[in-house]
């Protein structure tokens, strides 16, 4: 098929969007995860494919000087995170539509790549202190890596108006029923897929977009 939609889930590390975006894909059969590419270590239990493609370093700093990123980043040094191009044309051939669980900086290039075939939510924490929190209680940081963790994370958070929704996770039930009406308010779909008209569609789409620019709910 045609180039398809995006949707685009990004967040500090602890806000919950995983969480959301695995809602998502068992409310919406046409959605399909985007695995990342990463140069990390595979961890006990991962199976490449699924949780990660991964490449190494040297592979991964190849494909970029090869254009086959739609996006990378270099989190850390020497580990390395990505969309590969050719990860979009997989799912878009088999008529399914994108969803992403990024961090921040990725969600916000992958929306600069597709303006207008994309939607962008930034998963927002209740506050810092709650964000805070929720990643000491995970227990499977270092004391050095949390502090990295929470102040990457004080950072993204100044980026959250440059989503197009910006979405507290305060009760995970309640923000996963927003989710899933603004994702579905997105596909045009209400329990069936609406087929429009192309000319149609694109003024639906850019109501949409006016709609919900920058959107706190």
């Amino acid at each position: 098929m045609a180039d398809g939609k995006l949707i685009i889930f990004s967040a500090p590390s602890g806000a919950g969007k995983t969480t959301i975006v695995k809602q998502l894909l068992a409310h919406f059969p046409q959605l399909e995860f985007s695995v990342s590419a990463t140069s990390r270590a595979m961890r006990e239990g991962e199976i490449n494919g699924k949780d990660y493609y991964f490449i190494a370093a040297d592979d991964f700093r190849e494909k970029i000087a090869k254009n086959e990123f739609l996006e990378w980043e270099e989190v850390y040094k020497n580990q390395y995170y990505g969309t590969l191009n050719s990860e979009l044309q997989r799912i878009w051939a088999k008529g399914h539509q994108v969803i992403f669980d990024v961090d921040v900086v990725g969600g916000l290039n992958i929306k600069n790549a597709y303006p207008e075939k994309s939607l962008a939510v930034f998963v927002m924490p209740p506050s810092f202190e709650v964000l805070k929190e929720r990643l000491t209680k995970r227990s499977t940081e270092s004391e050095e890596s949390l502090k990295k963790r929470l102040e990457k994370a004080q950072w993204e958070l100044n980026f959250a108006d440059k989503f197009d929704v910006i979405l507290i996770n305060d009760k995970l039930e309640e923000s996963v029923r927003k989710a899933v009406d603004l994702v579905g308010d997105f596909l045009k779909v209400e329990g069936r897929r609406e087929k429009a008209e192309g000319r149609r569609e694109n003024s639906i789409y850019q109501a949409f977009k006016l709609k919900f620019k920058t959107l706190i709910i």
